[in-house]
């Protein structure tokens, strides 16, 4: 019989495992909880690593098509004044950068005909046996399955379900950040700007008539709030924002009458294994690095990869297969994630003489 597989989440690393399994010749499901793909987030970088990887599922050329060429980065004092300019340099001819929900539809397209989706639905409870995993859904539906992807974010409820609760994984990078898109241009096109004061950061990116804005604030201690409350998380943005200089309450006003908006901690997750039995973790429910590291959509690719390779490897056996996607890939994320903890102080610098000399020598100085 055709073993079947369940993909919680259909984001970078959930589109990318049901890709995956099903050219294995598995049977995919993908259950999501949202009505539809969840829109919305900065451009995705795609590297070396990753660029080997979509060539091999035939998305290269696609990205190719859709490469955005940003060109310049400023930093901005109060008086508008640009302190520093650093030019962008143009990607490598195997580094592309692309938008969010551009890759997220090219993912889509690459396996809605063979995989089945379930939107607007999610896991409730998963209980293990012998011979697979039963899962209840919040419709009410009941199934089971060979084997269980947790695809579903730094809050992901096979994470919660099978490992424990997100505390006991998640690192706090001391910092929490929202992303809202404008459609229009607030900078020129293909440049960054960035402002900070201390423990605040602003940043726009502008490119294919749209403006990211990204705001940033330090936080010692977490904060509690619903996170699926957005004007709860709007009206904490608004508040941490209130009163700063530069362009900041024009900002405001575009980031308070929005339609897209994220929010939520820099974080890190950290977890001595992302399998047990028959249930593995792939994307930020497993490894999240934190988006200061610019890399959550292809470390979602990433993962799924060398989860791939690793059944490809061990012949389809999921237990030494698990193994190895454990031991392989692990010393890439953890490169990565150590240097996503000292970005953090570059895009929030906590003091007024760290930002002027940000500004004025670079990062490293």
């Amino acid at each position: 019989m055709e073993k079947t597989i369940l993909v919680s989440g259909a984001s970078f690393a959930g589109l990318s495992t049901a890709y995956w399994m099903n050219k294995m010749g598995y049977k995919v499901t993908v259950v999501e909880i949202s009505k539809g793909l969840k829109k919305g987030g900065t451009p995705v970088n795609i590297g070396k690593k990753t660029v080997d990887i979509v060539k091999r599922m035939g998305l290269l050329d696609q990205i190719k098509l859709n490469n955005i060429n940003m060109e310049l980065m400023e930093f901005k004092n109060s008086d508008d004044v640009t302190e520093r300019k650093e030019l962008r340099e143009e990607h490598a001819e195997d580094e592309y950068e692309i938008e969010r929900d551009v890759l997220l539809n090219i993912m889509f397209e690459a396996v809605k005909e063979d995989v089945e989706f379930i939107f607007s639905d999610s896991i409730v409870s998963l209980k293990e046996e012998s011979d697979g995993v039963y899962v209840a859904f919040k419709s009410g539906q009941n199934r089971s399955f060979d084997l269980i992807f947790g695809c579903d974010g730094i809050h992901s409820i096979v994470r919660k379900l099978c490992f424990g609760e997100e505390a006991e994984f998640s690192h706090f990078l001391k910092t929490y950040f929202s992303i809202t898109i404008v459609n229009s241009l607030l900078i020129r096109e293909n440049t960054t700007q960035m402002y900070n004061e201390p423990g605040k950061a602003i940043m726009l990116n502008a490119y294919n008539n749209k403006t990211d804005i990204v705001l940033c604030f330090s936080s010692d201690k977490e904060i509690p709030y619903d996170y699926r409350n957005e004007e709860q998380q709007r009206n904490i943005i608004l508040d941490q924002f209130s009163g700063l200089g530069w362009r900041t309450p024009e900002l405001l006003e575009e980031v308070k009458n929005s339609n897209t908006f994220y929010f939520d901690k820099l974080c890190q997750m950290k977890m001595p294994s992302w399998t047990k039995g028959r249930i593995a973790l792939v994307g930020d429910a497993g490894f999240c690095a934190s988006p200061a590291a610019g890399m959550g959509g292809s470390l979602a690719i990433d993962g799924a990869g060398a989860l791939a390779e690793a059944f490809q490897k061990c012949h389809g056996n999921y237990e030494l297969a698990f193994e190895e996607y454990n031991k392989s890939f692990r010393p890439f994320i953890e490169e990565v994630q150590a240097t996503a903890e000292m970005t953090v102080d570059f895009l929030v610098p906590r003091t007024e003489e760290a930002i002027r000399t940000r500004n004025s020598q670079g990062p490293f100085a």
